[in-house]
């Protein structure tokens, strides 16, 4: 039998008689993990970008100083073959 039919044949459960869906609220404590959640986020991505640029500008201090030495090593050679 499919499980879907298996689901289907189960009766859908019913709230008990004194719970009221609207005022279910995750209270203080659910505010506060929810807080402490987005402050974690907020500083793990603020750190994320601290070490992507971090990673940018090593590269671009690499790559000039290798244009650098290139230019050097072709200034040298044409003093002296010149």
């Amino acid at each position: 039998m499919h499980p879907i039919a298996v689901l289907a044949a189960f009766p859908t459960p019913t709230t008990s008689p004194g719970f009221d869906e609207n005022t279910v609220t995750p209270g203080v404590q659910g505010f506060f993990a929810i807080f402490l959640l987005a402050v974690a986020v907020v500083l793990l991505a603020v750190s994320m970008v601290r070490r992507i640029r971090r990673v940018r500008y090593r590269e671009d201090v690499r790559l000039r100083l290798e244009a650098e030495a290139a230019e050097d090593d072709s200034t040298r050679r044409d003093e002296q073959q010149g």
